[in-house]
This record gives structure tokens, C-alpha cells and sequence, in this order.
């Protein structure tokens, strides 16, 4: 355990599955006491079971009331927030020119417009612990990624705003870091609908370009959310770390 992490109060969004859930994990191991955020109550109470310093609320960082909401039951839970963690995600391919509306508005409001409120809501408490800003992006932004527009495109704005708001919040104590993973084992594909077939032929199409040869567990990516969120790596700020599996570069 580490003791730099010991009692601070974290946010996960999206912390009922995959990344979010393994993240949680991991910083309650560390000592930390940590809210996790989502839609689904059953998956959030899976993410909770066993682990007395890890609390749930239901909610919906896309929806108006989303932001207040969180920092609301972050201040009911833990009083106050040393770490917010931007996970909460979804994907919905679509191919230029078979683009709809209503589901790009909803990949910008949950992967863009969401992290952006939630983020401005909680700055007193960030401020006041001289806190941590973790966004968990992606590594789509470095090449064209088709069908992928919308998901891709609010990733790579994600990366902006993370450098952004590392210059502007620097002077008051509070770092700013992307985690970028590649490829990873979760069900965001199942939840976007992709059937069996389709995940094989995703998973054989990156895996015949991913330099380590395998998909990422959630694990590999969560260990680099908490490190950087550490107050050990307090020189840290505005950077993207790539955890892809050297997919970026190859």
C-alpha cells in the first residue's frame, strides 16, 4: 500500500466495468476511498463488492443534472475530491454519410461535453486538495480510423482540453494527465453492438498491427491511471500517456 494515496477521495466515472472497475480496484487497494460513477446500479455494486472504502452512485455524467449530481454524492461520500478520473465512454461507429444525429450527440455529451462540466463542477474541491485530473482517452487520434469520426474525435479533444487545463491550472497546484490506452479488453463493443463476429474480426484486425502482438488487459491500463494520479509523479502535467501496446508507432 501506498502511503501517498492513503484516504484520498477519488471519482471514476464509468467505474462499473472494464477499466473504471479495475481502477477502482486498485486505488482502494492503495488505501484511497473512491466513489465510482455510472448508469447501471448492479454493475457498480459488483465494482463495490468486498471493498468497504469503495462507494457507488448511479448516475449519468452526459445528462444536464450529471455534473451536480456526481460532485453532490462526491461530497456526501468522501467530502471532497483529490482525484477525478474521466473514464466513462461509449463508441458508436458510424461511416461518414450514415452518420446520425442523435447518436454522435450522444458519444460528444458522454466522452466530450461530460468530462468538460464534470470536471469545471469539482474544480473548488480540486483546487482546494490541489488535486488530480486523469482523462482516459484513447490512442485513435494519430491516424485516419474509419467510422470512427465522432469517437475518435472527441478522444483527440479530450487530449486538448488535458494540456490545456494543465496550463491553466498549474499555478493552482492541480496536474492534469491523459491516459491513452490501446486496444483493451472490455465490453465496450458488446455494449455499441457488435455481435461475436464482428468483435473476432476487430480483435484480428488490431492484433495483426499491435507491435506487443496481444490485446491490453484492463489491469495494464488502471496501473498507469493510479500511478499518474499518485502524488509521487507531482511533476506530471499536461502530458498523454500512451499505453498501447506500441500500436501507435508501428
Amino acid at each position: 500500500m501506498s502511503e501517498s494515496l492513503l484516504d484520498k477521495a477519488v471519482v471514476i466515472t464509468g467505474g462499473g466495468t472494464g477499466i473504471g472497475r479495475v481502477a477502482a480496484h486498485k486505488f482502494a487497494d492503495e488505501g484511497a476511498r473512491v466513489l465510482v460513477v455510472g448508469r447501471s446500479a448492479g454493475s457498480l455494486k459488483e465494482t463495490a463488492e468486498g471493498r468497504a472504502n469503495i462507494s457507488v452512485a448511479t448516475a449519468d455524467v452526459a445528462a444536464p443534472s450529471g455534473p451536480d449530481d456526481i460532485v453532490s454524492a462526491a461530497e456526501s461520500a468522501l467530502g471532497g475530491i483529490d482525484v477525478l478520473v474521466n473514464n466513462a465512454a461509449i463508441t458508436r461507429p458510424q461511416a461518414l454519410g450514415e452518420i446520425d444525429r442523435d447518436v454522435a450527440v450522444t458519444q460528444l455529451h458522454t466522452n466530450l461535453l461530460g468530462p468538460l462540466l464534470l470536471t469545471q463542477r469539482a474544480l473548488p474541491h480540486l483546487v482546494a486538495a490541489r488535486g488530480t485530473v486523469v482523462n482516459v482517452t484513447s490512442v485513435s487520434g494519430a491516424r485516419g480510423w474509419p467510422a470512427n469520426s465522432v469517437y475518435g474525435g472527441t478522444k483527440v479533444a479530450l487530449d486538448f482540453m488535458t494540456r490545456t487545463w494543465a496550463v491553466e491550472l498549474g499555478s493552482r497546484g492541480v496536474r492534469v494527465v491523459s491516459v491513452a490506452p490501446g486496444v483493451t479488453q472490455t465490453p465496450m463493443l458488446e455494449h455499441a453492438g457488435f455481435t461475436q463476429e464482428q468483435m473476432e474480426t476487430s480483435r484480428e484486425f488490431f492484433l495483426s498491427r499491435i507491435p506487443l502482438g496481444r490485446i491490453a488487459d484492463p489491469e495494464e491500463i488502471a496501473r498507469w491511471i493510479v500511478r499518474v494520479a499518485d502524488p509521487g509523479a507531482s511533476y506530471l502535467t499536461g502530458a498523454v500517456l500512451r499505453v498501447d501496446g506500441g500500436i501507435n508507432v508501428a
